[in-house]
């Protein structure tokens, strides 16, 4: 199967740019940024690269028919009338998945319901044998999406979101998405060009993902699997070129520095980072951010990036907006000469920072709406800074 079919790959809000951009450097063709993802077209090898190369995707869809539909009647008979032994044998479990953005239909879980019940039935119809719905790891994952009356089913090719790269082994509390942490990273312009710092590392999913970057390693290369490895057409000897090929790495002669005021966190960070062989390039300490001294480090160019906490509940309480003005202290007296982003859903907090940021972006975390914060940090006044240029 080598001619080119539609494919669709879902990020954040806020990250498609990164991903159009990720997916033509890949060589995808007919890239178009959609809501929440983007659209293009390839091969075969396209669908596993992108599955095993994109930093900001969650999931990468092929998708087998899209039509119009204002009952789940008709869902169900539009669904019934596909062959669905191209797709699979009744041997396989499946498993689906639907978003609803609808007045039409409100209810998502009957969305699936009624996908499940066609495909069975289908089933008994041609064969007398039920296929199994099985909700972990089934063989074959399915996502329905609708909008409007515009109802598009499609296989996942990914399995688990895209965003499980493998590595993480430990936890601390809310961490970061790695998705979006790559998609942050790229936003900011990384690509390993200088020293990197995140002064608040938790559990250390920015450095390996500036790391992974540095190096222009793949993501996927953690990974235990992906959907289409159970997909009837799967290629083993193409998948294997594609997961051997290292010709896109590249060589990181600056370094990645971690630190944070919670000893669990920096054993986290450093499990996190060993399972992820980035040792050599990633150095990680306990010492609060106030207390953070760079005496020896030349920070100019470089890049620092930090998640902190946000202080939801309690906007205004007193120790996250000193947290705050730590952070804008810290910054101003320790990394002169670098740049620095700063996400966060509190923006009270953020004002405490004393720095006026030169670019805000929204982003989203979770389920909380964000500002990514770029600050450029100078020695001096401003209009000193400016003359400078």
């Amino acid at each position: 199967m080598n001619h080119e079919f539609q494919m669709l790959a879902k990020t954040f809000k806020g990250l498609e740019e990164v991903l159009a951009d990720e997916l033509i450097e890949l060589g995808a063709n007919n890239v178009q940024i959609e809501r929440r993802a983007v659209s293009f077209t390839g091969d075969k090898r396209m669908l596993y690269t992108a599955n095993f190369c994109l930093r900001t995707a969650s999931r990468v869809l092929v998708p087998i028919a899209i039509f119009k539909a204002k009952k789940t009647d008709e869902i169900y008979e539009q669904v019934k009338q596909l062959d669905w032994a191209q797709y699979m044998n009744t041997s396989m479990s499946f498993a689906i998945d639907a978003t609803v953005y609808s007045d039409l239909f409100r209810h998502s879980q009957f969305i699936t319901y009624r996908v499940k019940d066609a495909i069975v039935d289908w089933w008994m119809e041609h064969g007398g044998v039920r296929p199994n719905v099985q909700l972990t790891n089934p063989d074959i994952y399915l996502n329905v999406h609708i909008a409007g009356d515009t109802v598009t089913l499609s296989l996942d090719s990914s399995g688990e979101s895209l965003h499980k790269r493998g590595y993480r082994v430990a936890n601390t509390q809310a961490p970061i998405n790695e998705a979006l942490a790559a998609g942050m990273l790229l936003l900011a312009g990384w690509k390993g060009q200088s020293d990197f710092y995140d002064p608040m590392c938790g559990s250390g999913t920015l450095l390996i993902e500036a790391a992974l970057i540095a190096r222009n390693i793949a993501p996927g290369i953690y990974r235990k699997g992906f959907a289409f490895e159970k997909w009837a057409n799967f290629d083993a000897d193409l998948f294997e070129e594609v997961y051997s090929d290292d010709s896109r790495e590249r060589e990181f002669t600056h370094k990645i520095y971690g630190s944070d005021a919670g000893f669990y966190a920096v054993q986290t960070a450093q499990k996190n980072i060993q399972s992820a062989n980035l040792q050599r390039d990633i150095e990680v300490k306990q010492i609060r951010i106030e207390e953070l001294r760079l005496a020896d480090k030349n920070t100019e160019g470089a890049l620092v990036m930090m998640n902190p906490p946000y202080g939801e509940r309690l906007s205004q309480d007193k120790d996250v907006l000193r947290l705050y003005q730590d952070i804008g202290t810290t910054l101003k007296h320790q990394f002169c000469g670098a740049t620095a982003w700063i996400i966060s859903s509190n923006e009270e907090a953020l004002k405490c920072v004393g720095l006026r940021p030169a670019k805000r972006i929204r982003l989203i975390n979770g389920d909380l709406d964000c500002l990514f914060n770029q600050y450029v940090l100078f020695s001096g006044d401003r209009k000193s800074w400016k003359k400078s240029l």
